[in-house]
């Protein structure tokens, strides 16, 4: 599974209708209204980079109020939850 988080500018008139619009996107799992320099953070899974760039430039950069989207691609996850689940299988070595 790849993962991405995108940052997504909107106009300032359509956050919340962008972010609701966005999270019934498919492959997209979770959406963040946020302080700082974008207005949303979007959380996209997929199982192929083909499916990454349908999600992002097929779909969420077309939601009306979009104005901008910059995708960084997750490597490796570090979150307590997916190394414990790590270790249950019995990856720890």
């Amino acid at each position: 599974m790849i993962t991405a988080i995108v940052l997504v500018d909107t106009a300032a008139d359509r956050i919340p209708e962008a972010a609701a619009e966005i999270a019934e996107l498919p492959d997209v799992t979770e959406v963040y209204s946020v302080t700082g320099d974008v207005d949303l953070v979007v959380v996209v899974r997929a199982r192929r980079h083909e499916d990454l760039a349908d999600a992002i430039a097929d779909r969420i950069s077309k939601v009306p109020g979009v104005v901008r989207t910059r995708t960084n691609i997750a490597f490796r996850t570090y979150s307590r939850h997916d190394l414990e689940q790590a270790f249950d299988l019995g990856l720890d070595g």
